[in-house]
């Protein structure tokens, strides 16, 4: 089937595009291509990709989405990539009242793409370079046989997430082993002060030169065999840079840590993104494009989208409704130390509302607008959340802890703490609620053994998945590899040497870096 786009859609999409620029979005170009059903699950389950490297995890995911749309559990009304220019899929049975709302949807992910910080970094001729991977795969898969890439792909992919998103923003200590010349350079770094050359003596003391220069030998020497200096948190860069890989592997590892680097972002602003294209997908069709016959489906499929249920959370939803709220606080002054102080409820349900504006705003015509944009372009879930999450928020959209009730088998609130909420809530979006996981030590016991550890923020490592794992990064490594995790407060290490998993209590004499995390 052709993915060229039937001229009326063609035109909406221009109409739709300057409405948006009118109201301020600013968007890389736009590529829509019109899908099948077939088509949009061939191409969601390589995660938006018109082609990915071979691998069996991909045609799972196709037969997932494939029968999940023919017995009718769920639809995939759009997807777009991050890339410039941007490529969006419609699919070809929507209604045009659908086609138009996830047009004027795809804009505004646009939008966040470009302008978000968290993903300035982003390859943004991602398309091209997931073309190159899968090239390169293909040639090794030719040179060096299926079954050995396929099961090296395995092996990467079951630490995929073990990255460092943060790491994209701030200078990292390099985490290769050092050599001895490294080493001879740092004993000899001393601090010496600039001195004309008869003061010298005076201003750097021969004393306190030889004293520092035995204090920095002996750091050097307890240093020496343990590598990285400090724990990192970019496992894949570690192993890319230390674990004995053939040329082809470390390749194929770096495609893999590129591509979830490139996908890092979106899991970090899921709620963020969502609900800004929420917000502008319903202020664009409501104010310029539906029509009078549409607007029974409309109201109908966004309150579809929007849809959520007691202890379930909805992106969607939490994402426009927060946005909304932000912008009714910053137009009416609910913010700031006089709002916070105020303990009247009655006043606060009143506050400035003589100064929300009147009529409708368009672009960035108001104090909330400008907020909004604002917030679009420097903050993260957790961030997001943490800064503008209120107490009148949580009453409103009733974000209560919820259990089921097994003498009615209804849902019933249990928890209404403001607190308790929020930082469950923030614990969910911290790393997706998954285990962090550092490496401490490249040479554990003087070995060559790799020590990593779990530090714990309230997720608990899964026994089952850690020894799995395991086994892959003894592969990566070639030698003995080791996890120090928590398990209902009691510390365990996980080992495995190639041929047996073996699991320990951590105890006062077990050699560092047992007790560092």
């Amino acid at each position: 089937m052709s993915t060229e786009l039937p001229k009326e859609i063609v035109q909406y999409a221009e109409s739709i595009a300057e409405h948006a620029r009118r109201e301020g979005l600013d968007f890389y170009p736009t590529i829509f291509e019109m899908l099948t059903s077939e088509q949009m699950s061939q191409i969601a389950a390589y995660g938006g990709f018109p082609q990915r490297y071979p691998h069996w995890r991909f045609g799972m995911e196709y037969e997932r989405l494939r029968k999940s749309h023919q017995y009718g559990l769920s639809r995939i009304y759009e997807m777009v990539i991050n890339n410039n220019p941007c490529y969006a899929y419609l699919l070809n049975d929507n209604l045009m009242v659908d086609h138009k709302t996830v047009i004027a949807h795809v804009y505004a992910h646009c939008d966040f793409f470009k302008n978000n910080i968290w993903f300035s970094r982003t390859n943004r001729r991602m398309i091209d370079e997931m073309a190159n991977h899968a090239t390169r795969v293909r040639r090794y898969v030719e040179r060096h046989g299926h079954d050995v890439v396929e099961q090296a792909i395995d092996s990467f992919l079951s630490i995929e997430n073990l990255i460092d998103p943060h790491s994209l923003f701030m200078r990292r200590e390099d985490t290769r082993s050092t050599t001895e010349e490294d080493r001879r350079r740092a004993r000899d770094e001393v601090t010496r002060y600039p001195a004309k050359t008869y003061m010298d003596r005076y201003i750097n003391p021969p004393s306190r030169m030889a004293k520092e220069r035995t204090s920095q030998q002996e750091k050097v020497e307890r240093e020496k065999e343990r590598f990285p200096k400090r724990p990192t948190r970019d496992v894949l860069l570690f192993l890319l840079e230390n674990a004995p890989l053939e040329d082809w592997e470390a390749d194929v590892l770096s495609m893999i840590r590129d591509e979830a680097y490139y996908f890092a972002p979106q899991g970090q602003t899921k709620i963020m993104n969502e609900g800004w294209a929420s917000y502008w997908h319903s202020t664009i069709m409501t104010n310029y494009v539906l029509r009078d016959h549409e607007l029974v489906d409309y109201c109908e499929h966004h309150a579809g989208t929007l849809a959520t249920s007691p202890g379930n959370l909805n992106p969607y939803k939490m994402g426009i409704e927060l946005f909304r709220d932000i912008e009714r606080r910053w137009n009416t002054g609910r913010y700031g130390q006089d709002y916070d102080a105020c303990d009247d409820m009655a006043r606060r349900r009143e506050w400035g509302k003589d100064k929300a504006p009147k009529g409708r705003v368009v672009g960035k015509g108001s104090p909330g607008r400008e907020k909004i944009y604002q917030v679009r372009a420097l903050y993260n879930d957790v961030t997001f959340l943490d800064e503008f999450l209120t107490p009148e928020f949580v009453d409103d959209q009733k974000l209560y802890h919820y259990r089921l009730d097994p003498q009615t088998g209804k849902m019933v609130v249990v928890n209404r703490d403001f607190d308790k909420i929020k930082q469950q809530l923030l614990f969910m979006l911290t790393n997706h609620a998954q285990p962090y996981i550092f490496v401490m030590d490249g040479n554990y016991r003087n070995r060559g053994e790799l020590y990593l550890s779990h530090r714990h923020n309230g997720a608990d490592i899964d026994i089952k998945y850690a020894v799995e794992t395991l086994k892959h990064v003894q592969k990566l490594w070639k030698r003995p590899v080791h996890l120090a995790g928590r398990i209902d407060d009691e510390g365990m290490l996980f080992s495995f040497d190639g041929d047996q998993s073996t699991q320990q209590h951590i105890d006062d004499a077990m050699d560092p870096p047992a007790h560092q995390f």
